[in-house]
């Protein structure tokens, strides 16, 4: 098991300060250069692993301010937490030593809006790959749903608030890591890893803590 470099807060603190530099429009950009890409050929020792959404508005390394080699990365629809989401984050805490990870839900996220319209009445023909990874996101929308509208089963898209719904299953994403992995329950544990759940809304640029796993202040 590979020993963390930074303590939980101190890989936090450094993302969060990533972040306030691109929301100011003071990106520093670094560990970008000839000499940095030199340096990392024979290994990588990130401290902060993200998983979040393949929206290409939502790309952790520029919201983060980060170089080569900072962060370790998984992207799907919908940052789900599945069997290969699961074994990479645990690559990252067990081999590469990260110290924290980051688990972004954003606003205006497709998949959640896919999600919502598979739990309609009438809902949109999709693939069945795409459909069975938008059901892992519908339980987030049942309970949204259901916590306010009680008349139906089926989701009213109107009715029902998208961003909301990003939150519950940006929860039970943290969950679903936990509970799959010893590997990063231990590490969080052991005081070596925190999990920091964040909602990212696109005007703003700002990635917002909402909710933290671990011996860390996210300061939400």
């Amino acid at each position: 098991m590979a020993t963390p470099r930074v303590s939980v807060q101190e890989a936090w603190d450094d993302l969060a300060a990533g972040n306030e530099r691109f929301m100011g429009g003071e990106v520093r950009h670094p560990d970008q250069d000839a000499a940095r890409r030199s340096e990392l050929t024979e290994f990588q020792a990130p401290d902060a692993a993200f998983l979040g959404c393949s929206d290409s508005r939502v790309a952790a390394e520029i919201l983060f301010d980060c170089g080569l080699g900072e962060l370790f990365v998984v992207r799907n629809i919908g940052q789900i937490a599945n069997e290969n989401t699961v074994a990479t984050m645990e690559f990252a805490v067990s081999s590469l030593g990260v110290a924290v990870i980051v688990v972004l839900a954003h606003g205006s996220c497709g998949a959640v809006k896919a999600a919502i319209d598979l739990t309609t009445a009438h809902p949109s023909e999709t693939t069945p790959a795409i459909r069975r990874e938008l059901e892992l996101i519908q339980p987030a929308v049942q309970q949204e749903w259901l916590a306010t509208q009680r008349l139906s089963p089926y989701v009213d898209p109107a009715r029902i608030d998208a961003d909301a719904v990003g939150r519950r299953h940006l929860d039970e994403t943290i969950h679903q890591l936990m509970r799959s992995s010893r590997v990063i329950s231990d590490a969080v544990a052991r005081g070596e890893l925190g999990i920091v759940g964040c909602q990212y809304q696109l005007e703003e640029g700002r990635v917002a803590p909402i909710t933290a796993v671990g011996k860390l202040d996210i300061g939400a």
